[in-house]
C-alpha cells in the first residue's frame, strides 16, 4: 500500500507570516501523524522562508513515523541532515530564488556529484531519494548514483490531468516501470490532489510513498486536518 508523507511546509509559512509560534509546527505534525499521515516531510530552504533549520532540529526526537528531508544538497542542508539522520533524504535540484520546486535532476550530467552525496548519506544510515523526470534516461542513470529511490515530479500529470488522464499518466507509467526494471524504489510528489491522487495511484506499478502538501493542506482549511488526512490515505488504500 502506497504510504502518505505530509509535507508541513505550508504551515510552518503561515507560522511565519505573524511571527511567533501559531500555528506550531513541531505540534503540527505530531498532530498529523495521530490523524494518520505515515511520514512527515519538510524541505528547509536557506532563506528559511517556511521549515526552519530548527524546525527540523525539534521535530526529529519527537516523530514517530517516517522522516523525509527534502532539499538541495549544499554544504548547508548536508550538514542539517548529517546532524538530524532523518530515514530518508531527497535530494532536489532546486536553487535559491525558484518559488517551488520546478525540474528534476539530470542524472546524467551530475552523476559524479550525485554519487559523491548519495555515498556520504548511506554511510550515515540515511535512505536516499533522488527527485527526478517522468523520464526513463533520467532514471536509468539515477540508479547508477547508488540512490535507494527515485521521486517522481509530478507536476505535468497533474497539470494534464483534466484534459486527458490517460495521455498524462502514459510517461509516469513508463517511468515506473524504468524504476522497476534497475531496482529503484519509487515516491512521487508534487501537486498530487484529491481529485488526481486515486488515478495515479491506480495505475503506477511499485507506489511506495507520495509527499503531499501544498493541496492537503489548502483542504484542511474546508475539511479539518483530521478529515482531509484520512480522504487522502483512503484514495491510498489499495494494495497492488
Amino acid at each position: 500500500m502506497t504510504k502518505l508523507s505530509v509535507n508541513i511546509n505550508k504551515i510552518a509559512t503561515l507560522r511565519n507570516a505573524r511571527g511567533g509560534n501559531l500555528p506550531d509546527v513541531v505540534k503540527a505534525a505530531l498532530d498529523c501523524e495521530e490523524f494518520g499521515a505515515q511520514g512527515i516531510t519538510v524541505h528547509p530552504r536557506p532563506d528559511e522562508r517556511h521549515i526552519r533549520y530548527a524546525d527540523v532540529r525539534q521535530l526529529k526526537p519527537k516523530l514517530t513515523t517516517e522522516f523525509n528531508i527534502e532539499g538541495n544538497p549544499i554544504p548547508q542542508f548536508n550538514a542539517l541532515v548529517f546532524e538530524v539522520v532523518p530515514a530518508q533524504v531527497t535530494l532536489v535540484p532546486d536553487g535559491p530564488d525558484v518559488l517551488t520546486s520546478n525540474s528534476g535532476w539530470d542524472t546524467k550530467n551530475h552523476k559524479a556529484f550525485l554519487q559523491d552525496v548519495i555515498g556520504k548519506f548511506k554511510e550515515a544510515g540515511i535512505r536516499t531519494s533522488i527527485f527526478v523526470d517522468a523520464d526513463p534516461e533520467m532514471i536509468f542513470h539515477a540508479a547508477e548514483t547508488g540512490a535507494d529511490r527515485v521521486e517522481l515530479y509530478t507536476e505535468s500529470y497533474a497539470a494534464d490531468y483534466e484534459k486527458d488522464a490517460a495521455k498524462a499518466i502514459a510517461p509516469f507509467v513508463r517511468a515506473a516501470e524504468a524504476a522497476g526494471e534497475v531496482g529503484l524504489g519509487l515516491n512521487a510528489g508534487h501537486d498530487l490532489n484529491l481529485d488526481n491522487l486515486k488515478y495515479f495511484n491506480e495505475n503506477i506499478p511499485g507506489l511506495l510513498e507520495v509527499s503531499i502538501g501544498h493541496a492537503l493542506i489548502a483542504d484542511a482549511l474546508y475539511f479539518g486536518l483530521h478529515n482531509t488526512i484520512q480522504m487522502y490515505r483512503g484514495l491510498l488504500n489499495i494494495y497492488k
